[in-house]
């Protein structure tokens, strides 16, 4: 008994202590291992003349024995919590209940006081759009004008180009940027004359490479309220509408079986009186049918899941994409960055919207704005948001304990839609009580074409596994609606789990995050030991995707950056197959400090976010004066 318990002697402490991190840290192979110092020292160095490979192997494997404890002693506080499950072992003093409650609070959601650039940060004097799209008329701001219209001026004070040959201009024949490109002498003639491929340019003509930007007579519309939602306002008054509130009639029920249609343990409440008669007079053509059966599906990704991303995801092979989360209200407001996230590649053959919103009214009518005026494939309601903005409106989770106005909502929207409404849920609200299953049946009738499911709750968010067997229910509850299962899939043999529960498809969110090539690998049946130098090739198509999307001027440039920053937050905590001791790798096990194979593999280790910056600048040139960046998303996935 005493030589098994360790807690009366130092060793004994350590050695449990290291037993329990080695439940949440990935296994490498101790070759690769070494501390936080020595990791960080070999990166400020650039990785020369500070470890070839046989003090490599030295850091690493004399050093494997004390890495995870040297790892311990680097963790910030609430990891600590998080490992030791709020139990405080392996500490001086085993925290309260209160201050484990408040570390994980900490820890939890999105760091909101983020700093922000502007615009006028990323160069001092902006050039005249009139002189920038040599425009042969006068200035369009007249003797208001506050931008600069002396090119040479302008030349003379802007940064360094950051590399000879631009994407724009070697792909499309002509950069729009003129003379503002970062990448502008690949391009420029004599008088700063913007040159032009006339033979490459003839390649792309009448191809719209990009569908669905906010038209400007449509935005004026939105903004003075002059958009007419004829739909929605027969649908409104087929639902009794009164004042401000929208009230569902209650069909006629005897008592004796009153009891039936009210359930106190169930979510369900009574059917509307509009039936779909009534419903499918309000679309007089037929819906676009769409067979969503397993296919890959790329979850719409808050701030990550941008247009240049699902680029790259359906060119690994994602058969179906989606777009950001847009809320309703602002895109009925007419506001552009809202509208952005609408925008679609002409790539991506599979393509839907995904939209938030908490009433049936303003609901219905952007379905049926979007449906008259964007090229879409389906729409999606966002039913899983946790955010306590969305929340606490009654959208996202909330519409789960509203269903009422969840009926309303589905009905409306399906009513005034050309295409598919599909849902995204979670398994509920509260981590110990599942409700997805009691709303399924309801979804079906209500006329859904397809319902994702997450399988954690809200209060969850990731720091439990996902709970396929509670999907796996739900699918068998939801037959012959196709349901999809979301959560935790990282390779092939994860998605091959996922699919023997007889889900009709998965969807992949963080995972993508991760490996973006996890749909090859998915599709091929296989790990793919992806080099460094190939997934350095990936970041390279995502800064041509991005300058081709968002501009190749300083304020595009930056713009990739920023997008490119948040994405390198999640990338880095992909371990490659080569260095694992287990395969396949875990989600929810983080990598401890390890060297990579070359210097690229370590860095793109690196979960400091100055390393990202270096990076970044590699493929976009140095940073702008004062800059800084803090990712939206905090680690708080590990547990």
């Amino acid at each position: 008994m005493a030589e098994s318990d360790g807690s009366n002697n130092e060793n004994g402490n350590l050695d449990t202590v290291t037993q329990k991190l080695d439940r949440g840290v990935a296994a490498i192979k101790p070759q690769y291992l070494t501390t936080k110092e020595k990791f960080h020292v070999f990166i400020d160095a650039d990785g020369k003349e500070v470890v070839d490979k046989q003090t490599c192997s030295e850091l690493s494997g004399n050093d494997a024995e004390n890495t995870v404890r040297a790892e311990d002693a680097a963790e910030p506080e609430a990891k600590r919590i998080k490992l030791d499950d709020g139990t405080g072992e392996g500490q001086d003093k085993p925290p309260t209940s209160a201050e484990n409650k408040q570390e994980k609070k900490r820890a939890r959601g999105q760091n909101k006081s983020r700093p922000h650039m502007k615009h006028s940060q990323f160069e001092e004097n902006k050039l005249c759009p009139s002189v920038t799209q040599e425009c042969a008329s006068k200035c369009f701001f007249g003797d208001k004008c506050k931008f600069l219209h002396d090119v040479a001026k302008y030349v003379s004070e802007k940064p360094e180009d950051i590399r000879p040959n631009c994407y724009l201009y070697e792909t499309f024949g002509k950069c729009i940027y003129g003379v503002t490109c970062r990448f502008a002498k690949s391009h420029l003639g004599d008088n700063f004359k913007n040159l032009i491929n006339e033979e490459l340019m003839k390649q792309w003509e009448g191809q719209v490479l990009v569908k669905n930007s906010l038209d400007k007579s449509l935005k004026e519309q939105l903004r003075k309220r002059k958009v007419v939602f004829e739909k929605t306002d027969k649908y409104l008054k087929l639902c009794n509408k009164s004042g401000d509130s929208l009230k569902i009639k209650s069909p006629v029920v005897k008592e004796d079986n009153a009891a039936q249609v009210v359930q106190k343990d169930s979510p369900v409440t009574t059917v509307g009186a509009v039936t779909d008669e009534d419903l499918v007079k309000l679309r007089p053509c037929e819906k676009k049918t769409i067979d969503f059966r397993n296919k890959l599906y790329l979850a719409p990704l808050t701030t990550c899941g941008n247009l240049p991303f699902r680029r790259l995801c359906k060119r690994f092979g994602a058969d179906i994409t989606c777009g950001e989360m847009a809320m309703c209200t602002n895109l009925l407001q007419g506001q552009p960055s809202e509208w952005a996230l609408l925008k679609r590649h002409h790539s991506e053959d599979i393509f839907g919207v995904q939209l938030e919103g908490a009433f049936p009214d303003t609901m219905t009518k952007c379905a049926e704005l979007l449906n008259r005026t964007i090229d879409v494939d389906f729409v999606d309601i966002n039913v899983g948001c946790p955010i306590d903005l969305v929340y606490k409106k009654g959208g996202g989770c909330g519409l789960m304990n509203r269903t009422n106005k969840f009926e309303q909502i589905v009905k409306g929207m399906n009513s005034v839609l050309d295409v598919p409404l599909t849902v995204k849920i979670r398994t509920g609200v509260q981590e110990k009580i599942n409700i997805a299953h009691k709303l399924i049946p309801n979804l079906r009738d209500w006329g859904v074409s397809l319902v994702t499911l997450h399988g954690r709750s809200r209060e969850q968010r990731y720091t439990k596994l996902a709970d396929w067997e509670y999907i796996a229910q739900c699918a068998d509850i939801a037959s012959p609606l196709p349901l999809f299962g979301n959560g935790d899939i990282i390779s092939y043999e994860d998605a091959n789990r996922a699919l023997q529960t007889g889900v009709s498809g998965i969807m992949l969110a963080r995972g993508a995050l991760l490996k973006p090539w996890l749909f090859t690998e998915i599709k091929e049946q296989r790990h793919w030991d992806i080099s460094s130098t190939e997934r350095f090739d990936i970041l390279k198509d995502f800064t041509n995707y991005g300058l081709e999307h968002w501009g190749s001027d300083c304020q595009g440039v930056e713009k990739t950056r920023r997008f490119m920053l948040e994405w390198l937050s999640f990338l880095c905590r992909y371990i490659p197959i080569g260095l694992l001791e287990h395969v396949p790798q875990k989600i929810n096990e983080r990598p401890p400090y390890y060297m990579g194979r070359d210097y690229m593999e370590t860095l793109m280790a690196s979960q400091n976010v100055t390393d990202w910056i270096k990076i970044s600048e590699m493929l976009l040139g140095p940073v702008p004066p004062n800059f800084s960046f803090l990712p939206k998303h905090k680690a708080n996935s590990y547990k």
